[in-house]
């Protein structure tokens, strides 16, 4: 166990690096944070801030002897120089984790490997993709191999109009072109799993409840808590995340994306080995944060409770959402709307500049009905 006292390393500066320092201090840990370019976010709330390439090795080393444990709160980080810090401080989850997770080819054939359920796929590795959707049909997805998120790097092709604009963008870059499902929600599963479950410690791996996600413009708009599922498929929501967690080995958390088709089978759709933004309404809405899971995986401590304290739903506040003129912001959005909200919570991110897209803060509405929390976010979220 690393107690409380000692230095937890955070490689990447956003707002999942902010949050997960928080959850770490309050815990009573110093928190360091890497980051390539600053000031960054989660420097704005650590005791340091390095600043340096992933790539520069000594600094990444002396980053590393300076902590007790050192983990990461995004995936598009470089795991080869992962390598090195690990023989020198315990890093969660293991580069090998990352290797997969990062990659989409990787991911998928992991998956693939390992007999777990998932979406129909085939690949273009050579820079032309027209074979893969011909393998795959129409409608299909075609994504870049490496570094998406939020939908970046991919594309729905619909028809053949659509496959000469893909053919286009996507010529050169490896890429997987996945088979287009017709789900009836989108929903996600985070499983923290702590660094004794190796020893047997049955309480140390947990699911938070599974929750229904709904995006717009392919970045997660509300995500609610609990998904509107029948029993049967959000336990098999459940089961399934929490195997793809222990077969992988994670220490920390993993969130399991997942689609749920029309015949109610549950396909995934991708991993992140990191907190995850679905999880953000468990700051307010249960009983241990994602954050604070986290925090308590990756340094041995026992896992804390995931009893939903109350129905949740959390909304994605995007740089939209300031007044524009001309393409510059003229005015913040109307805060004292949602400050005066009852069992309403707002979360920054401490982003200076926003931009269209670009996530800068997140708020939860809880109630004891989901469907009035849902109503009421959606107002919530038209009157900023």
């Amino acid at each position: 166990m690393i107690s409380p006292g000692n230095t937890i390393g955070i490689l990447g500066g956003g707002q999942l690096g902010r949050m997960l320092g928080q959850a770490a201090q309050s815990l009573g840990y110093r928190v360091n944070v890497f980051e390539p370019v600053g000031p960054c976010p989660a420097g704005a709330v650590a005791n340091r801030e390095v600043n340096a390439s992933y790539d520069d090795k000594a600094a990444l080393m002396a980053f590393a002897r300076e902590c007790a444990v050192v983990t990461y709160e995004f995936e598009n980080i470089p795991s080869a120089p992962l390598e090195l810090i690990a023989p020198l401080v315990p890093l969660f989850p293991r580069p090998a984790v990352l290797h997969v997770c990062q990659n989409r080819q990787r991911e998928k054939g992991w998956l693939r490997t390992h007999g777990f359920p998932h979406v129909a796929y085939a690949e273009a590795l050579t820079g032309e993709i027209a074979p893969a959707v011909a393998a795959v049909g129409l409608p299909c997805v075609v994504k870049t191999a490496d570094f998406g998120y939020d939908g970046k790097g991919q594309m729905k092709l619909i028809d053949a109009a659509d496959l000469d604009r893909a053919s286009a963008i996507f010529r050169g870059r490896r890429c997987v072109v996945e088979r287009w499902i017709d789900f009836t929600a989108e929903v996600s599963v985070i499983v923290a799993r702590s660094s004794t479950a190796a020893t047997g410690d049955l309480s140390a791996v947990r699911a938070f409840p599974v929750a229904e996600n709904i995006h717009t413009h392919h970045i997660l708009d509300f995500s609610i808590v609990p998904a509107r599922l029948s029993p049967a498929v959000t336990h098999a929501a459940e089961k399934l995340a929490i195997a793809i967690a222990e077969k992988l080995e994670v220490v920390g958390l993993l969130a399991v994306e997942l689609f749920v088709t029309r015949d109610g089978e549950v396909l995934v759709n991708e991993l992140a080995p990191r907190p995850h933004n679905s999880g953000h309404w468990s700051m307010d809405g249960c009983e241990t944060s994602q954050f604070e899971q986290h925090i308590r995986a990756v340094c041995g401590l026992p896992l804390g409770g995931v009893a939903l304290r109350e129905p949740s739903v959390m909304v994605n506040i995007l740089g939209d959402s300031w007044r524009w003129q001309d393409g510059r912001t003229v005015g913040d959005p109307n805060w004292s709307a949602l400050l005066a909200a009852p069992r309403t919570k707002l979360h920054l991110y401490g982003k200076t500049e926003p931009r269209p897209g670009r996530k800068m803060g997140h708020f939860t509405v809880r109630d004891g009905d989901i469907e009035t929390a849902l109503k009421r976010a959606r107002a919530l979220k038209a009157a900023l």
